[in-house]
């Protein structure tokens, strides 16, 4: 495997909110928002017409982090920044193992985890695939949050703060940017703690994938959809139990990695 990273040259060292990443936040934020909130209103009656109506609305959302990247990504240099930003989704020379880690780790070690809370009684589902005709769903979100999340925002991070930090930024950032997600599909908010560990922990791994993918997105895209593969948070809001062991797995994998790669998480040092 190996352990090389690409990261875009940035002149701004103001830190984790600088003139760079903190437009993107914002805008990715606001794009998403912006579109998704009108429809939770709807549901809660404080704006009219049919909540269904709102939908179409709802799912442009999950843009905003591709609208934000590719819009600052112009800004700093035009058409060939925006091409090297699309390009790390083509790095696909990288150890097959990689490949099986982001697509089929998390998921298994979820089924595995949730079939030994079988011994203390538990009677849910092992696995929640989706349905086939959701697949193409699936491809299309991990795309427009991974060019947005690790394609940016990852990068300028990991430059001025190493990869670890940049990761939990990111992880809480991508925990908050799915409250209203959250709200529409009924998922009470007192699950955010949970959430969190289970959005940080996946942004460790995320980061890890990538970058001993030599800054390959492609992984970081097949990792998402993997979460999709079998996503505990289709039993929500009924049974929280898989959410809870999903957010151990990754926490486990993404402290796991952080903790015995030195060389993709140089601890308490800048990235090189």
């Amino acid at each position: 495997m190996t352990s090389s990273t690409v990261e875009p040259s940035t002149s701004s060292e103001a830190g984790p909110f600088s003139d760079r990443v903190a437009p993107f936040f914002a805008l990715a934020f606001g794009v998403t928002w912006a579109l998704q909130i009108p429809g939770v209103l709807a549901q809660e009656g404080l704006l009219p017409g049919d909540p269904a109506a709102y939908l179409p609305f709802a799912m442009l959302g999950i843009f905003g982090p591709l609208v934000a990247a590719v819009i600052l990504s112009a800004r700093e240099g035009g058409r060939p920044a925006v091409r090297a930003l699309f390009a790390s989704l083509l790095r696909w020379r990288v150890h097959p193992l990689l490949y099986v880690a982001a697509l089929a780790l998390p998921a298994g070690l979820l089924s595995l985890g949730l079939l030994g809370m079988r011994s203390a009684g538990y009677e849910g589902a092992l696995a929640y695939p989706p349905a086939a005709a959701q697949l193409p769903v699936i491809a299309v979100i991990a795309v427009a949050e991974e060019v947005g999340w690790r394609g940016y925002a990852l990068p300028r991070l990991t430059r001025r703060y190493g990869a670890f930090v940049a990761s939990v930024v990111i992880g809480v950032a991508w925990t908050a940017w799915h409250i209203p997600m959250f709200l529409g599909q009924g998922v009470p908010l007192d699950t955010l703690p949970v959430m969190l560990l289970f959005f940080v922990g996946g942004s460790l791994w995320f980061t890890w994938l990538v970058r001993r993918g030599g800054g390959s997105v492609l992984l970081a895209v097949l990792a998402h959809a993997g979460a999709h593969l079998n996503n505990s948070h289709a039993s929500l809001p009924e049974d929280s139990l898989p959410l809870l062991v999903a957010a151990v797995v990754y926490a486990c994998l993404g402290l796991g990695v952080a903790r015995l790669d030195r060389v993709t998480f140089p601890w308490l040092r800048r990235s090189r």
